[in-house]
């Protein structure tokens, strides 16, 4: 009995997780790649070497992934991983190509792989907050509960304006 209310408690503590990453149907180049270098390969001694472009484009679509969670944001590259708490970030930047990158306190910018301006209100939710959603889509439940209250009819307007000019 006691494991239950633990285990209950780690999805709770770890709150909202969003992975930011390249879709796996990229996959789907590599025997189209494969296909296209054999020829050029096997077309002199040594260019079998261009294999490892397949292999490459392997590691860089499993390997490139920003994951954010409620602690912060950990980036995965293809030699290094760093981890960002939400407190050392000063903001975000977005490129020209809508690429999305982090703003350090002290300046330095950060590239967030396969973040793209489209995925920051995912970003403000999983913060809560920390990260400001620009775009509104989150306010957009508050509207809708709003509109679910029942709207006076035109008799009742009718009804309303008389006796807003009686108190003039």
């Amino acid at each position: 009995m006691a494991d239950e209310p633990r285990e209950q408690q780690t999805p709770q503590a770890e709150g909202r997780r969003a992975v930011f990453r390249v879709p796996p149907t990229a996959l789907l180049s590599i025997p189209i790649l494969l296909f296209c270098v054999t020829p050029a390969a096997f077309a002199a001694p040594g260019l079998q070497a261009l294999y490892i472009l397949p292999i490459a484009v392997i590691v860089l679509v499993v390997g490139y992934r920003t994951t954010a969670t409620r602690q912060g944001l950990a980036v995965r590259s293809l030699f290094q991983t760093r981890e960002l708490a939400w407190s050392d970030l000063k903001g975000l930047a977005i490129t020209p190509k809508s690429k999305v990158q982090a703003v350090l306190n002290d300046g330095t910018k950060v590239a967030l792989p396969s973040v793209r301006t489209r995925h920051i209100p995912v970003l403000s939710l999983v913060s809560d907050g920390v990260i400001a959603d620009p775009s509104g889509v989150l306010d957009q439940p508050e509207e809708d509960e709003q509109a679910d209250e029942p709207e006076t009819g035109p008799a009742e307007k009718a009804d309303e304006a008389p006796a807003a000019a009686e108190k003039q």
